[in-house]
């Protein structure tokens, strides 16, 4: 015989509730009661505590304020944030819950059920980083559908939706722009050994981590309007390359239509090319070693390269690819170069033939090779579709507001790219490299291959 069970409608007693709360926060519920028990049976020595523990504390940040700020300011912005702001305690955080539409009523107790904040890291002092977990029923879609809705419920410039685990998703929570302030180029490394290609300095992001990447396998694809900074993201990466590039393990192949953003790299180049046809020559020889060393491997039976003066890093460097892909004035000259690079895109990675391209209109007409690139970053845009033009569908709504970024001089070289495991936009700055900058790094380059040569070693090739 069966029996049917109905679910109460009487709510959870508010003392459990409470008990709950305090099992989840435990240094709050356990600590505040036993500093209040110290400062009421030993006042004198609480107070000398206390006094002592805050000014080790000011003593601290003044002496070493690098220490400090990593090590203590996280945990007191953390606390701020969390329990003394208008945003996330209890009933301003359930009220910004019903504005964003992201609370419902329990079936049968009529309780409302409001999404949960797990914890709260503050990494920077414009960013934060909010771990909720969903109510049953909720997917990443509602949260990502709300999420201009929460920026302006949390007074905030944008907020990213991440998902982190089943039922659980961290709300990246960005206050005001974190990137206030010129990113110096890069030191260049004292030797060959120090550089590490899996781990190539581009800039900061917005937690106020190393931009990093790995240039060995990576087709870079850098969008951005006039004046955002693409050339930032170009040279950059150059600095840390600096000793292989003056050994002849990394070799650059440059492209400048314009003839004029690339050329103070052309003493150090391999190959560089300006205007359609040049540009046009040096993709078609670029596509050729590639053939060559694809040939070479295959008689050695490797698979792939280990960078080295015998088998060089080839980095194609194109600072207006629109320019030779879809505004040259020689149609044939056009699809030869869009062939040449499908297959650089489709097959060089295996041989240590990457290419890194600029443009400013990221359409399929412009780029019809676009989706060969598998780094693309989107600074400054000027339309609202080319953020997922470059990201991917859906980059946008999560929160690459690239369309946003104000064009102003002080915002060159920020923009997003994507993190490759959750597909979460972050805002990034590339490092800037000034005119004196640029000057050292081609002194260096060709001071430390004149002495390579002097030393025996033939093999560099400079065409300019």
């Amino acid at each position: 015989m069966s029996e049917n069970r109905t679910n109460s409608k009487r709510k959870t007693g508010r003392e459990w509730r409470v008990a709950a709360w305090a099992m989840r926060h435990p240094v709050i519920s356990s600590g505040m009661p036993a500093l209040g028990y110290a400062a009421a049976t030993a006042p004198e020595i609480t107070a000398a505590a206390a006094g002592t523990g805050l000014a080790a504390a000011i003593a601290w940040g003044r002496a070493h304020p690098d220490s400090f700020d990593h090590v203590v300011l996280p945990h007191l912005r953390n606390l701020r944030r969390r329990w003394l702001s208008t945003t996330y305690t209890g009933p301003a955080w359930r009220r910004n819950m019903r504005e964003a539409n992201l609370v419902r009523e329990h079936p049968s107790t009529g309780e409302l059920l409001v999404p949960r904040i797990l914890r709260l890291r503050s990494y920077s002092a414009a960013v934060e980083t909010v771990w909720v977990r969903m109510l049953k029923g909720q997917t990443l879609k509602h949260w990502m559908d709300a999420s201009e809705v929460l920026a302006a419920c949390f007074n905030a410039e944008r907020v990213t939706v991440e998902k982190i685990a089943p039922r659980k998703l961290a709300l990246v929570v960005q206050r005001r722009e974190p990137f206030t302030y010129t990113i110096p180029a890069p030191d260049i490394p004292a030797s060959v050994e120090e550089v590490d290609l899996s781990a190539v300095h581009f800039g900061f992001d917005e937690f106020g981590r190393e931009w990093t990447e790995g240039v060995t396998d990576k087709h870079i694809l850098i969008a951005g309007a006039t004046g955002s900074g693409k050339n930032s993201v170009l040279w950059a990466p150059l600095f840390t390359l600096a000793p292989m590039i003056a050994e002849g393990s990394v070799r650059l192949w440059l492209c400048d239509p314009k003839q004029v953003e690339l050329n103070a790299a052309a003493p150090i180049a391999h190959r560089y090319a300006s205007g359609e046809a040049a540009c046009a020559e040096v993709v078609s020889e670029f596509l050729e070693d590639q053939q060559a060393t694809q040939a070479k491997l295959k008689e050695q039976g490797l698979r792939k390269f280990t960078p080295s003066p015998e088998t060089p890093l080839n980095i194609l460097i194109i600072d207006e690819i629109g320019a030779i892909l879809a505004y040259a004035s020689d149609r044939v000259r056009m699809v030869n170069n869009k062939q040449g690079l499908a297959l650089v895109g489709s097959q060089g990675r295996a041989t240590g033939h990457v290419m890194w391209a600029a443009v400013q209109e990221p359409t399929k007409d412009t780029v019809p090779v676009r989706d060969l690139f598998t780094l693309r970053i989107c600074l400054r845009v000027t339309a609202a579709v080319h953020p997922e033009m470059v990201l991917g569908e859906g980059a946008r709504m999560r929160g690459a507001l690239a369309d946003e970024i104000p064009n102003v001089p002080e915002t060159a070289g920020i923009g997003f790219k994507v993190a490759e495991r959750t597909r979460t936009p972050v805002r990034v700055r590339a490092a800037y490299a000034a005119d004196a900058d640029l000057e050292a790094l081609v002194k260096y380059v060709l001071a430390e291959r004149a002495e390579h040569e002097e030393q025996g070693g033939s093999h560099l090739r400079l065409v300019a």
